[in-house]
């Protein structure tokens, strides 16, 4: 399924899976964007509530998405890092970076479309399909009784 979403960047999701993948050509780059569908926080009542076991590992109290943002050129050449987008930032891991040049790698991948609204968007969009293919799940394994 393909979404042009008002970002600039062409918006491919596949059902019955947790990954998110936006293209877009920028100045003659090449920007491909992967989201993970993980650490949703829904509002949900089971988000709130304490887990019972201490093996379990703490769900996280405010959603993130992991990023793994692939800048190509066309000479070949290109710069990948992992994300890690929050609701307000995106925090850029895997790169080890003075202050001047982290600020000025967020400044170049928001010129690129990845911008904290943009992520707020996919993370309402990717609650939703999660929901979504959940029914059409249910849907099928009633079908699937009934006959």
């Amino acid at each position: 399924m393909g979404l042009q979403a008002n970002y600039g960047l062409i918006f491919l999701a596949q059902l019955r899976t947790k990954i998110v993948t936006l293209t877009r050509d920028y100045q003659g780059e090449s920007v491909i964007v992967e989201l993970h569908m993980t650490n949703l926080v829904t509002g949900d009542k089971g988000d709130d509530e304490e887990e019972e076991h201490e093996d379990k590992p703490e769900k996280p109290k405010q959603s993130n998405v992991p990023l793994l943002v692939t800048l190509s050129k066309k000479t070949g050449t290109s710069l990948e890092f992992r994300c890690t987008a929050f609701p307000d930032k995106i925090v850029i891991k895997d790169m080890v970076l003075d202050e001047k040049l982290r600020k000025g790698f967020h400044r170049y991948i928001e010129i690129r479309g990845i911008t904290p609204s943009m992520i707020n968007f996919l993370h309402e969009y990717m609650i939703n399909k999660d929901g979504k293919e959940h029914l059409l799940w249910l849907k099928t394994l009633k079908n699937f009784v009934k006959s």
